[in-house]
């Protein structure tokens, strides 16, 4: 049977729907037999049309599964099946479309590092501000114990397992061709790096080259693979924005990084934003999202003024003092709507506090920084 899983990955195309549900319905196998068989079985299998099957028959006349798994072998790799220990049983959630199987490089064992993954992806042209955010989050996620997952692009991707490597995090890459080929050339020394200290896997056989239309059917393996998809930067029209449709399809978290208003590598995320998705601005932020119970981001407020820490009727004092000049304490208790004994009492609080100075029988605002405008009046 894992041999003709090996071959149906030379045979068939990543994400086929119809394809898979032939392998649902007759087993790998019978499957095989039927593509290569003279004897008409193949044209029972629903929705097969002639020119179909004879690019079924073509590439499987040049199927050697054996040297494929020898090939894999070669670069430290294996190659893993539905059922299989290893096997990250939400790629199950896919239906027909799950996977034949995966290539994969690495030592950690993928479904324990799946199952604390979080994708981080984004637009390969990206800025330098989407950079830095992929290879913050990627960080950050890796210093919290998540695993950091993307398609070892350029842009955001390649900034994300950056961040994640330099942090001495775990990362994944999920590639549109053989996990035995560096795409992009430019990451050859990044897929290294992750295929010795981290995971690099595909659906495509050893020596498989990257398509367009593999790249679009790559991004449903990361979305069903990990808990949640973060966008950090995306156009209306990214394969990015694919990634984390499916993710909601799938049911899994979708969470976006807003960028400015104006820009239109945002703007994809923005509408994603105006959606289902999430804002996040950080690892905390992900993390509180799409990890267990208590983990928590920290509360986000602005600074503690002193003017904060008064209680209400001592704030009213102060909001009845004139911003500039002197003024006696009848006219702040009458400003104030307190009696005048409480307000002189507030004014000395006050004073020792550092907000009002006395000057006779009369008070004012101290020209100090402990009470400026700011803190008057709340910093508003």
């Amino acid at each position: 049977m894992r041999l003709a899983r090996v071959a149906l990955t030379r045979i068939l195309e990543p994400g086929d729907e119809r394809a898979g549900r032939w392998l649902r319905e007759a087993g790998p196998v019978e499957l095989i037999r039927r593509l290569t068989a003279r004897d008409g079985s193949a044209e029972e299998l629903p929705g097969m049309t002639a020119t179909r099957l004879g690019g079924y028959r073509l590439r499987a006349a040049a199927a050697e599964p054996e040297r494929d798994l020898a090939a894999v072998a070669a670069v430290g790799g294996r190659f893993l099946c539905p059922g299989d220990q290893e096997w990250p049983g939400q790629l199950d959630d896919l239906g027909d479309a799950r996977p034949i199987g995966l290539w994969v490089r690495g030592g950690p064992d993928l479904r324990l590092w799946a199952l604390r993954s979080v994708a981080v992806v984004g637009a390969r042209a990206c800025t330098p501000y989407g950079a830095h955010m992929a290879a913050s989050l990627g960080a950050g996620l890796a210093e919290r114990g998540w695993v950091v997952v993307s398609g070892a692009a350029f842009g955001v991707d390649g900034a994300a397992h950056r961040g994640a490597l330099a942090a001495g995090g775990a990362t994944m890459a999920v590639l549109a061709c053989g996990v035995d080929v560096a795409y992009p050339r430019g990451h050859t020394e990044l897929i290294g790096r992750m295929a010795e200290q981290g995971l690099v896997m595909g659906e495509l056989p050893p020596a498989a080259h990257p398509t367009r239309s593999r790249f679009i059917l790559r991004n449903r393996v990361i979305a069903a693979l990990t808990r949640g998809t973060v966008v950090v930067e995306a156009e209306y029209r990214s394969g990015s924005l694919v990634t984390a449709r499916s993710a909601q399809r799938l049911g899994r978290f979708t969470m976006g990084v807003p960028g400015p208003a104006t820009s239109g590598l945002s703007a994809g995320v923005h509408e994603l934003l105006r959606g289902e998705a999430v804002l996040v601005t950080d690892a905390a932020e992900i993390a509180e999202l799409v990890g267990d119970i208590g983990d928590l981001a920290p509360a986000r407020r602005g600074p503690v003024l002193p003017r904060d820490l008064l209680d209400a009727v001592t704030a009213r004092v102060l909001d009845a003092l004139p911003y500039h000049g002197i003024t006696d304490v009848r006219d702040v208790a009458r400003a104030a709507g307190t009696s005048a004994d409480e307000t002189l009492g507030r004014l000395y609080e006050l004073h020792s506090l550092g907000f009002v100075e006395r000057q006779g029988d009369r008070w004012r605002l101290t020209s100090g920084p402990t009470c400026n405008a700011d803190a008057r009046r709340g910093g508003t």
